[in-house]
């Protein structure tokens, strides 16, 4: 047996727990939500990384959908727009019952595997989507929303964010009384995109176990959306868990400059650099034509798998590819259905089937029903924070 057929073996007993897929938002750049146009029953690699068919293929068993909005958005803006990418999952999973399962829990999780289903879960993609509202931030996990990331491409007024100039120092006072509520409700703390002060303010003050649902380790590509040996050296002692992304600018050092230019070609067009409409598309692979890129492959995410269960360990680390969620993907990883890729080259590494188990399916779950552990006592404990950002934030005389 190859190595493979040997990934899709493994893959059908502990298929992956993917930690961030943007979906929702390529629907509605592209479609505003016409799923008839976008019918991911059938083959949408004309579009998009991701459908069903090409989710069976890659051995998928639960998807965190990102409901992100853009962190330009603000205000009651990106809670409304929150709201609707949360309703798009909704329509998705009325329309696909046979393959997508609703999971708000870790045995919703095991039981959609036993069933054979996709098991669905959402992930709110920057703090921003909570206008500064504990109340909404419940609102969110009520609806679903079992994760939330603290900050996305942009500083909020409680949290610093890795791509932006240091604002807070990492969390405010109303920014760990978010993470505080977020255990309380069992809704993950997310901390892609933060900047590392923000991370370990976060660990500090989080009693459950926090996620990295898409960064890989800044040791290998030093960029500063990625995590720092530190940090990860602190996940044991917490519980949680760092998912590695597959973005090539965060991944490959010679992709990061590459990277830069074709982000900048696309705004000197008039469009975000993380625009996935068809227009774009066409920008982008006009970009790439006049300007080969730096290739990230399937071996260049293993090296930070590898040096991830170095650091943090097996029991910390797994997968979050980023799919619809950037223009660029490594060779062998061109959209879902490229997992076997990923678990055969570990397998040739020498990863053992206990730890690819580890990796795809069973971290992830525990880290969940962990956080679920820990709301249960503390809801018995305490109820709802009303605390607001004025009552912390504000300095006193």
């Amino acid at each position: 047996m190859d190595q493979l057929e040997r990934a899709r073996e493994l893959l059908a007993e502990h298929p992956v727990v993917d930690g961030h897929n943007d979906l929702p938002w390529a629907l509605r750049e592209q479609v505003n939500y016409d799923l008839d146009a976008r019918d991911i029953a059938t083959d949408q690699s004309a579009h998009l990384h991701t459908d069903i068919p090409r989710l069976r293929a890659g051995g998928v068993g639960a998807q965190f959908w990102s409901v992100y909005v853009r962190s330009d958005m603000a205000g009651d803006d990106a809670v409304s727009a929150t709201l609707e990418q949360i309703d798009a999952v909704a329509d998705l999973l009325a329309r696909h019952p046979a393959d997508l399962r609703r999971a708000l829990t870790a045995d919703d999780m095991e039981a959609a595997r036993a069933e054979g289903r996709i098991a669905s879960l959402m992930g709110a993609e920057g703090g921003h989507s909570i206008n500064n509202s504990l109340g909404t931030l419940r609102a969110l996990h009520a609806l679903g929303v079992r994760y939330m990331t603290l900050t996305h491409n942009d500083n909020i007024a409680w949290a610093d964010s890795a791509t932006d100039d240091p604002g807070v120092g990492g969390l405010s006072p109303f920014g760990h009384e978010v993470v505080r509520e977020m255990n309380r409700t069992g809704m993950l703390v997310d901390l892609s995109h933060v900047a590392a002060t923000t991370m370990r303010d976060a660990l500090r003050t989080s009693t459950a176990p926090v996620m990295f649902s898409h960064s890989s380790a800044r040791a290998i590509c030093d960029h500063p959306r990625n995590i720092p040996d530190d940090v990860l050296e602190r996940l044991p002692a917490n519980g949680g868990i760092a998912m590695a992304t597959f973005v090539p600018k965060f991944v490959l050092p010679e992709a990061v400059a590459w990277t830069h230019s074709a982000d900048e070609n696309m705004r000197a067009q008039g469009l975000h650099h993380l625009d996935t409409t068809e227009r774009a598309m066409k920008i982008h692979a006009a970009f790439e034509a006049a300007n080969p890129r730096p290739m990230a492959t399937v071996a260049t995410i293993a090296d930070h798998l590898d040096h991830m269960r170095e650091t943090a360990g097996i029991d910390h680390i797994g997968i979050g590819g980023d799919y619809d969620g950037t223009a660029f993907l490594p060779q062998g990883l061109e959209d879902v259905a490229g997992y076997p890729n990923l678990i055969a080259e570990l397998l040739g590494r020498g990863w053992s089937a206990a730890d690819l188990a580890k990796l795809t399916w069973q971290n992830a779950v525990r880290v969940l029903r962990a956080a679920q552990d820990v709301s249960r006592d503390l809801s018995a404990r305490r109820g709802p924070s009303h605390a607001t950002i004025e009552q912390l934030d504000t300095p006193t005389a």
